[in-house]
C-alpha cells in the first residue's frame, strides 16, 4: 500500500469534511476498498476510528467558532449511540455467520446506503436552489423543549446511528439532511452541529470496532496524518466559502462511487 498517497488523499477528504460536514466515511471507505484494495470489514473499522478523531478535531474548531447547537447534539446522540451499538451487533453477527461473506455483502450495503443518502441530500439541495420558496412549506421545526420533539430526535438518531454502526456511512451526510429538514439550522451551525454529533457517535462506534478487531492501525495513522490538518483548513474555510457548488460536486462523486459499489459487490 502507498501510505503517502493515502495521506494526501485523506488531506483533501479532511478539507471536505471541515467545509461541509459530509464526505468523510462516504469517501474514505470506498477509497480504501477500490484504490487500496482493503477488505471491506477492515475498511469500515479503520475508517470509523480515523473518522472519529477527524470529527473530534473539527468539532473543537467549530466550538471555538460558536457554530454548534448543543441541544440538538445532545438529543440526537441519546438515540444514535445505542443505535450504533445495535448496528455493531448486526455487523458482528454477519462477520461470524457461515452463510454470509461480509467482505462481499458489505460493499453492496454501503453502496445502497450511500446512494440513498446522496440522492436525498442532492434532491434537497436542488430544491433549495431552484425553488427557494419551497422552504416555506417545509416540515415544522422540531421543538426540543417538548417531549414529542425530543422523542422524534432520539428516534431519528437511533435509526441513523444503526446505519453508521453497520456500514460506517452517513455519520455526516444523512445527519446533515436531518438537521436541515427537522431543525432548519443555518449553514454554518448545520456544519458545526453535524460534525459535533458525529464525533460523539463515531467515538463510541470506534470502541466497538476496536473490540471486533477490524481496525488496521497502519491504515488509520496515514489517514489521520492527512485528514486532521485538512479538517482544520476546511473548518476555517467554512466561514468564508459558499458550499453549494462544492456540495453538488461531492454528490456527483458519491453517486458514481455508490453505483460502482453496487455493481462490483
Amino acid at each position: 500500500m502507498d501510505y503517502s498517497l493515502l495521506a494526501v488523499l485523506s488531506f483533501f477528504v479532511g478539507i471536505i469534511v471541515g467545509l461541509t460536514g459530509i464526505g468523510g466515511a462516504s469517501l474514505i471507505t470506498p477509497m480504501l476498498i477500490f484504490v487500496f484494495q482493503v477488505p471491506a470489514t477492515t475498511a469500515v473499522g479503520s475508517d470509523v476510528v480515523a473518522a472519529g478523531l477527524m470529527k473530534v478535531v473539527g468539532s473543537v474548531r467549530h466550538w471555538q467558532q460558536k457554530t454548534i447547537e448543543f441541544a440538538v447534539v445532545k438529543w440526537l446522540a441519546i438515540g444514535s449511540v445505542p443505535g450504533s451499538l445495535l448496528g455493531l451487533v448486526t455487523f458482528r453477527y454477519f462477520q461470524h455467520s457461515v452463510f454470509w461473506d461480509l467482505d462481499r455483502v458489505l460493499p453492496r450495503a454501503i453502496g445502497l446506503v450511500l446512494l440513498i443518502v446522496t440522492a436525498l441530500a442532492a434532491i434537497d439541495l436542488l430544491i433549495s436552489l431552484l425553488f427557494p420558496s419551497a422552504r416555506s412549506i417545509s416540515l415544522p421545526k422540531l421543538n426540543l423543549d417538548t417531549r414529542s420533539g425530543r422523542t422524534i430526535a432520539i428516534v431519528l438518531g437511533a435509526i441513523l446511528g444503526y446505519l453508521v454502526g453497520l456500514t460506517s456511512i452517513s455519520s455526516g451526510s444523512l445527519f446533515a439532511l436531518v438537521l436541515m429538514t427537522f431543525f432548519q439550522l443555518d449553514a454554518r451551525k448545520l456544519v458545526g452541529t453535524d460534525i459535533s454529533q458525529a464525533s460523539i457517535l463515531l467515538t463510541c462506534t470506534s470502541i466497538g470496532h476496536l473490540g471486533l478487531g477490524t481496525v488496521d492501525w497502519s491504515i488509520v495513522l496515514p489517514i489521520w496524518l492527512g485528514a486532521l490538518p485538512g479538517v482544520l483548513v476546511g473548518a476555517r474555510l467554512c466561514q468564508f466559502l459558499p458550499k453549494n457548488a462544492l456540495q453538488i460536486l461531492i454528490y456527483g462523486l458519491l453517486v458514481s462511487v455508490s453505483w460502482r459499489l453496487l455493481q462490483t459487490a
